[in-house]
């Protein structure tokens, strides 16, 4: 089985494309990613086609915010696919709400600190708080890991930041916006590459387009995972 470190991003329009996405990389990658857009386009029934027939490991982000009730009830649905990862908003009552709604199953709530396309100035547009990103990203974390996270999202620049936080310890890390040496940025404005995301701190990292433009994705992925055995991805006290 592939180092589940890496997580493919299936960022594709519809399910028929996420699963032959999913059968051209093969046995090279174990643990995808479902999003939000994928959710109209048959999203779920590929997360259970991946799961269940293929043996891969799930990640829902679906980045879940509203009521704690709502969100409780969400979580108590989608807790029944036997998935592997959720995101949930990193507000301590939403939280603590997704833990609720999970209950006995092994499924990690993961915390959405600030998503890693924003910078200052959308943040300043949104009406948040004073201070610098990194900051603001710790204290999310901080709260969201009290409140019961099993880990956050962030980005790979705020990784040995979050992962020095007492609130850390036992807790997963999980970084998108991580880009292949020579890749293109797309929409992500905090990034880092591959091995970098993981020696600062990261137990997984999210990768998307890099693989599934690539002319060759298996080959794409391949390369990631290569750079993720290099010794450059070692932790300082790893």
């Amino acid at each position: 089985m592939s180092d589940d470190r890496l997580i493919v991003a299936l960022d594709v329009p519809n399910a028929l494309e996420g699963l032959a996405l999913a059968q051209k990389l093969g046995d090279a990658v174990s643990f995808y990613k479902i999003g939000l857009g994928m959710l109209t386009g048959g999203g779920l029934a590929l997360a259970n086609e991946l799961k269940d027939e293929m043996g891969k490991k799930i990640f829902l982000d679906m980045k879940l915010f509203d009521i704690g009730q709502t969100v409780e009830n969400a979580v108590r649905g989608l807790a029944q696919f036997n998935l592997d990862f959720l995101t949930v908003h990193g507000d301590p009552h939403v939280v603590r709400a997704a833990q609720e709604g999970k209950g006995d199953k092994d499924l990690k709530i993961l915390a959405v600190t600030i998503l890693t396309s924003l910078d200052r100035a959308d943040l300043d547009a949104s009406c948040y708080k004073d201070g610098d990103v990194q900051s603001l990203v710790l204290e999310r974390a901080a709260k969201a890991m009290e409140a019961g996270a099993d880990g956050v999202i962030a980005s790979p620049q705020e990784a040995a930041l979050i992962r020095a936080l007492p609130e850390a310890e036992g807790k997963l890390i999980v970084t998108p916006g991580v880009r292949p040496v020579g890749a293109a940025l797309g929409d992500q404005k905090r990034i880092a590459t591959p091995a970098q995301a993981i020696a600062d701190g990261a137990d997984h990292i999210v990768v998307g387009r890099p693989v599934w433009t690539a002319a060759d994705p298996r080959q794409a992925a391949q390369n990631i995972l290569a750079e993720l055995a290099s010794p450059q991805a070692t932790m300082p006290n790893g």
